[in-house]
């Protein structure tokens, strides 16, 4: 297969892009106080960065598409850190009512979730676009190993993950603080393994368990 029908055939951006939104729109959701700037900020520079971004790519006009995508998952990673921070610090204030407080430690643990499997899917073997040029997903490229990737079989030699992987190992790092059954390679990844399993820890069992108590 030809590397311009390889092009055609690639893995789409608008799970990443409806993954993004939606974690916007919990950033967006929290009270204005355990926010940076306007509420909706993150929402409108997903939409004005990603959406052309989305129209580029499937032009085949993938020059600007992978800094553009790292720009975008930057800052809404940066504003749900720094909304974390904010929430342990009301925590010893009482500047949040018990309810907020509870509710805003589940739309971080939610955000969380969607932003780092976001930042898998981006870099993991080089991105999508590389993946598919490759037209497989080995370990000399890999950073993560999917189970997957062990089987023998032709119908496993050119197996490649999509986004739903990803965010199934996202879900399995905040939820168990591991990656379970998909074992980590590259010291990238171990690294955003760790601050998604640090952010989850904080707010799971710190926020969400002072927020119950005093209910």
């Amino acid at each position: 297969m030809s590397a311009a029908d390889k092009d055609r055939e690639m893995e789409p951006m608008w799970p990443s892009l409806v993954a993004l939104l939606a974690a916007g729109g919990l950033y967006a959701a929290l009270p204005e106080s355990l926010a940076i700037g306007p509420k909706g900020l993150l929402v409108a520079i997903v939409l004005l960065a990603l959406v052309p971004t989305e129209i580029a790519h499937s032009r085949g006009c993938h020059k600007y598409c992978r800094p553009v995508g790292l720009f975008v998952i930057s800052s809404v990673t940066v504003g749900m850190i720094v909304s974390v921070v904010l929430l342990v610090k009301a925590i010893f204030v009482n500047q949040v009512q018990p309810e907020q407080l509870l509710q805003s430690a589940i739309a971080l643990w939610l955000t969380n979730v969607l932003v780092f499997a976001v930042w898998y899917w981006r870099l993991d073997a080089g991105g999508p676009h590389q993946r598919n040029l490759r037209g497989e997903h080995n370990h000399t490229f890999a950073a993560f190993l999917f189970p997957q990737m062990t089987l023998p079989g032709p119908e496993h030699d050119s197996w490649a993950p999509l986004f739903i992987d990803y965010l199934f190992l996202a879900f399995n790092t905040s939820t168990a603080l591991s990656p379970t059954d998909v074992p980590v390679l590259s010291r990238w990844a171990k690294v955003l393994m760790m601050l998604q399993a640090v952010i989850s820890l904080a707010v799971v069992v710190l926020l969400a368990a002072r927020a119950v108590n005093i209910l």
